[in-house]
């Protein structure tokens, strides 16, 4: 078992959830197409707000691939890769 599998099992056990549940790849995939795509502090972010999308029911590779789309357009101003200051 490597670092990111002890990770995800000791968070699932702690939060009381199903480690099987944990998609890591998709989590991850998302992540770097945002990081990418829009900026590497919106990765985390949009990890969070996925994850409330699928715990009101959403299924995570719907929500995932449609914020794949959006981040896959998303024009970024030239030097705004790791701005945070965005409200």
């Amino acid at each position: 078992m490597n670092t990111l599998e002890e990770w995800t099992a000791a968070v699932c056990l702690d939060l009381g959830l199903d480690p099987g549940s944990a998609d890591v790849g998709e989590v991850l995939d998302l992540a770097r197409d945002v990081a990418h795509g829009v900026a590497r502090p919106a990765a985390p972010l949009t990890a969070y707000l996925v994850g409330v999308a699928v715990g009101r029911g959403q299924p995570l590779p719907e929500a995932a691939g449609q914020i794949r789309e959006l981040a896959a357009g998303w024009r970024r101003s030239d030097g705004d890769e790791d701005s945070s200051d965005r409200a």
